[in-house]
Order: C-alpha cells, then structure tokens, then sequence
C-alpha cells in the first residue's frame, strides 16, 4: 500500500507589536500592514544659512568630516581643519553655539600652531584626519572619560586599525590604550562611535570595502562593545532591496526622540561621474534601522547638491553626524557644500520633527492601516499637516478589522491643521485606556495631508 505525506501548512498571524507609550515614526514599514492610495514620502531638508566657512589659516578646502551635538547649555561642532596648499596639514578643531545657528572658534591655548596657540585646535598628529568625538551619556562612564572619540592611525586611515581616545571636558585629549580597538576596515572616512542607550552598549559604524580595495565598494560594518576597550567581530550592514552603492560616510545614530530607531544620512558618492570636472559627485541619501544592522535605504536622494555649481563636486552633499533640536519643531542637519573650494563651508538644514519621512495623500482620500499592536497610555497623539481642505480620521480596530464600538471612522470629527502633538477625539472622548494592553489596529484616512509619527500617552 502506497501512503501519500500531505504537508500541513499552518499559518499563524504575527505577534501584536508593543509599543508601549514610545514615539514611532513612518521611516519604514515595520508598523505598516496596508496602504491605499497613500504613501511613504520621504521628506526633505530646507537649506538654510551658511553656518560656518572654513576660512581660519589652519583650516582650507579640504576640511571635512563634522560632528555636532547638545553639550550642556549649547551646542559643540567638531571638525577636520585642512587643506592641500600651500601645505598638507590636518588637525582636529572644535567651534561652540549658543543656538545652533551662529558658531564660533575659541581660542583654547592648547596646541600650538605657526608659533601661536590662540587657536581652536584640540588635536593634531595621529588620528586627525578623521577624529570623531561623542559626549558619553553612559551613566557609568568615568568623568576623566565624559568625552570618548575614535580615529584611525594614519594620515589616510589605512593604517593598523582604529583607535579610541578619551577626554574630561572635549578639549584635551589622551589615548585610551596603545593598540587599535578595532582592525578589520579601512577607516578612511568618518568612522563614529556613541553610547546607545536603548541597547545599553557603545556602537562603531566605519569605514570597510566590500569585495576589497580598491576595487570594491565603500560600505559600513559596525561593532559593539560594553567598555569601549573590548570590541565585538565586526557586522556588515544590510540593505534589503537596495543595489550595491558607494557610502562614503554614514553619520547613523539613535534619534532623540525614538532612541529605538537608528537614523543614517551617508553620503553616497558616484566615482563614474566627472561631467562637472571633479572626481565623480555626491549627495546625500536616508536611511533607517530597527537594530543597526538591517537598514531600510530610500534610493531616492534625501539631500541634493542643488543648483550650485561648486556642489556638483565629490566632496560635498556630505552631512554631519549629528541631529540638533534649534527651535520648537524644527531640527538641523548641517552639510558639507564648495569642496575643494577657497569657500569651503558648512551649511544648515532644517526638518520638521519626526518630519523625515510621512503617510502622505494628495487630494484623493487614502487610508494607512497599521499591523495589531499592544499600548500603553489613554490618549492617542499625532504628529500631522493637512492642507485647509484636507484632513485625518483615525478609526481603532479589533485584531480582524472591525471597528471597536465608537471609535469608528465615523464617530472621529475631522483633523485638520498643523501640530505636532494634536490629542485624537471622537464623538465619546479620547480616553482609550480601556483599551491598552490588548491588541488593536489603527487605521488613518488621509485627505491632502501627511502623518509623521504617532505615540500614546
């Protein structure tokens, strides 16, 4: 007798997401379960002015590789001072804001330069051609260790490894230890490093060439550690979906607001292109992670060199690591513009909050439903803009689709405006706290508008 096997195939919905009461934002579809005739935009920064010009005697055309960060009551820039002519010298410089806005050097008294220390150099020698400084918000990091920095060995980064760097207040610096932290890359970039709250360790994302140099492309590996001594093998990123491209920096990290989520600005840099007379052009792309490993990559660009000339250049377009809050609702990004240029400089840029990427509808309705998840809090609270016509309805689902008794699309007056935290309302009120710890699907309909993020409260 012959017996036929019949493989049983069963499928089990996925798990409810818990989100708890934290911010999510639309950067990827790890909420998303359907869009009809919506979509995910990727949203741009606005140029703004010149924030600074590279124009001090120990700085020139070939600065680069800037770090900005919220540093007690202002705001810190670290950067690369150098240029080819009339000599080849590299030091690492700090300038300080009060607003994000206007910078300014501080004349430090620390290491000297043409026979004078009136400057704002922190650190020349080893290391300085691409030494990359962080403020430690580790709890437990010593205090003759608040501030932590990593940089290659060597003038061009191609050296024996990569090498950590420690400091009490951001301006005099030591070695940590005398042999690198981390040795399999290439490090000739901005190679960065920070302590990642949400994981409870320090992360590294540099500089590697996948298939090797100096034929393969520049890409991103990333390593871990809990001392920032002992470091783990290192990881290449992931890009799913996305076709082999040059990155020549990353400037990823965790974002303020959702430090869950990991924010990448690298640049992305096209060798084959010499139109304009340079050594190929750049610009700058987004892209964003739920673990630091696995990136979601729009191929569309996030920045682009625009219609300035002296951008269409292969040294420009290229963003500092850093994200600044600079006002109520607006964040800065600064960039790299007229590289190779006596006007070399960085220039700022803003973005909505969380306005990075959003659920977006034109004139015609759309409805964005999210997969099942689990809250925590009683009130739901959007981030959103709507034309004056336009507007959002939200509507609160059982886990099969069905609209929870009052919390219909019907029962929710019409959102319209412009808020950051606008609290939803239905015809019963917005208390949804009977609700939280069970698992639910949101579904947003969307006229003339654009959704950036959501949190329950």
């Amino acid at each position: 007798m012959a017996f036929t096997l019949v493989a049983a195939v069963v499928i089990q919905s996925a798990a409810p997401i818990d989100i708890g009461s934290r911010l999510e934002l639309f950067v990827d579809d790890y909420l998303i379960d359907q869009l009809e005739n919506v979509e995910q935009r990727l949203n741009h920064p606005v140029p703004r002015e010149v924030a600074f010009t590279f124009d001090a005697p120990w700085e020139g055309d070939t600065s680069a590789y800037v770090t900005v960060f919220k540093d007690d009551d202002g705001f810190r820039m670290y950067y690369r001072g150098s240029r080819w002519k009339p000599e080849r010298q590299e030091n690492t410089c700090v300038a300080f804001s009060k607003d994000g806005i206007t910078w300014t050097r501080p004349a430090l008294g620390i290491i000297e330069y043409k026979g004078s220390k009136s400057n704002n150099i922190v650190w020349t020698g080893p290391g300085a051609h691409a030494f990359t400084p962080f403020k430690d918000t580790n709890p437990n990091a010593k205090p003759e260790e608040r501030y932590k920095a990593v940089a290659p060995a060597t003038g061009r980064g191609r050296g024996d490894g990569l090498y950590a760097y420690v400091s009490p207040d951001g301006l005099h610096w030591k070695l940590l230890k005398d042999e690198p932290i981390i040795t399999e890359g290439n490090f000739d970039s901005q190679n960065l490093a920070f302590w990642d709250s949400n994981r409870g360790e320090y992360v590294c994302y540099f500089r590697a060439f996948r298939q090797g140099w100096p034929t393969g492309y520049r890409d991103i590996k990333r390593s871990t550690s809990k001392d920032f001594r002992s470091w783990s093998k290192p990881e290449w990123l992931r890009y799913p979906g996305a076709p082999d491209e040059h990155l020549y920096t990353n400037a990823i990290t965790t974002y303020f607001r959702a430090p869950h989520i990991y924010l990448g600005f690298p640049k992305r840099y096209i060798p084959d292109r010499k139109d304009h007379g340079g050594d190929g052009i750049s610009d700058g792309i987004f892209m964003s992670s739920r673990d630091g490993l696995t990136f979601h990559r729009w191929l569309e660009a996030f920045m682009r060199p625009g219609l300035d000339e002296d951008n269409w250049l292969d040294r420009n377009v290229m963003a500092a690591w850093g994200i600044l809050e600079t006002a109520p609702g607006e964040l800065s990004l600064y960039y790299l513009e007229h590289g190779y240029k006596p006007s070399h400089r960085i220039r700022r840029a803003t973005i909505r909050t969380d306005g990075f990427v959003s659920i977006h509808a034109g004139a015609r309705p759309g409805t964005m439903t999210t997969k099942p998840l689990v809250f925590s809090g009683k009130e739901l609270v959007i981030n959103y803009s709507t034309s004056a016509a336009g507007g959002i309805r939200v509507e609160i689902q059982d886990e099969a689709d069905k609209p929870l008794d009052g919390f219909a699309l019907d029962n929710c007056p019409v959102i319209y405006g412009d808020e950051l935290e606008r609290t939803v309302k239905w015809t019963s009120g917005a208390d949804l706290s009977r609700f939280a710890g069970k698992p639910v699907r949101l579904k947003f309909e969307l006229v003339d508008a654009d959704l950036y993020s959501i949190r329950f409260k």
